[in-house]
């Protein structure tokens, strides 16, 4: 992520000295008068944005982590609350919901079968320890998953990219908006694909159709708790970005705003 501010913080200041790309000229440029800078720039902020696709081999490796993260929050509960066998109970629903992949899968069905898993997994998970530790039992499961989720994603971020981040925004809150709306449009692909409607410099805008997770069966929870719960907070204790979230029917539209 550290590169990839850099590289728009780089963008930044090429485009500060008024040299900008025209959209309307090909490959020409054109040098701009301030008062016609602002004006591209309002522009372009109301435009759609194109939003770069993730490999599968990359979805594959994010899924593998939200299965082994989803393993390490939830059987602590399980075994302080409920006891050693009940965890070893738990894990035997979750070998034998999972599929395994045959050797000669390519990556898009490696990812497929893997997510399918993952959403098992966390479906499973969840309607356990509802079963056995009722309401209070969920409040600590969405405690827990919000903490571990924090912990990934600013280990995935990594420290210098988040100060950097914390810098832009200081400078140019727009700028440091486009930037991680950019970043955030590509590494959410792990759950489902996007395509972004609007970017500006206070909003971004990505549509599902439909989202993978409420594509699954018996997801239910996965969406409503999972995503506009649990994901909400993590994003605002993380990147200072609120979330909402629009879902209709298996099609979901998620808008983006600083905090």
């Amino acid at each position: 992520m550290s590169e990839y501010l850099g590289s728009e913080q780089a963008r930044n200041e090429k485009n500060s000295r008024f040299k900008l790309q025209c959209p309307h000229q090909g490959t020409h440029t054109k040098t701009y008068t301030r008062h016609n800078h602002k004006i591209a720039r309002r522009e372009e902020d109301v435009n759609s944005m194109e939003v770069k696709q993730m490999p599968y081999e990359e979805k594959y490796r994010g899924i593998l982590d939200e299965m082994k993260m989803c393993r390490g929050f939830v059987l602590p509960i399980v075994k302080k609350d409920l006891g050693v066998q009940k965890a070893a109970e738990l894990e035997a629903i979750w070998k034998d919901e999972t599929k395994l992949i045959r050797d000669d899968a390519s990556c898009e069905e490696k990812f497929e079968i893997v997510y399918r898993n993952w959403t098992r997994r966390w479906t499973s998970a969840y309607n356990f320890v509802e079963a056995n530790l009722g309401e209070k039992g969920i409040e600590e499961f969405k405690r827990e998953a919000e903490r571990a989720n924090i912990e990934a994603v600013k280990r995935k971020a990594g420290r210098p990219a988040l100060l950097l981040l914390k810098l832009m925004r200081a400078v140019s809150p727009s700028t440091a908006f486009r930037t991680l709306a950019r970043q955030l449009s590509y590494q959410l692909q792990v759950f489902t694909p996007f395509t972004g409607s609007e970017l500006s410099g206070n909003r971004l805008v990505l549509d599902a159709h439909p989202c993978m997770v409420a594509d699954q069966t018996n997801s239910g929870a996965l969406c409503t708790v999972g995503c506009q719960q649990i994901y909400r907070p993590v994003l605002k204790e993380t990147f200072g970005v609120s979330m909402a979230v629009n879902p209709q029917g298996k099609n979901c539209t998620i808008t983006f705003t600083p905090t």
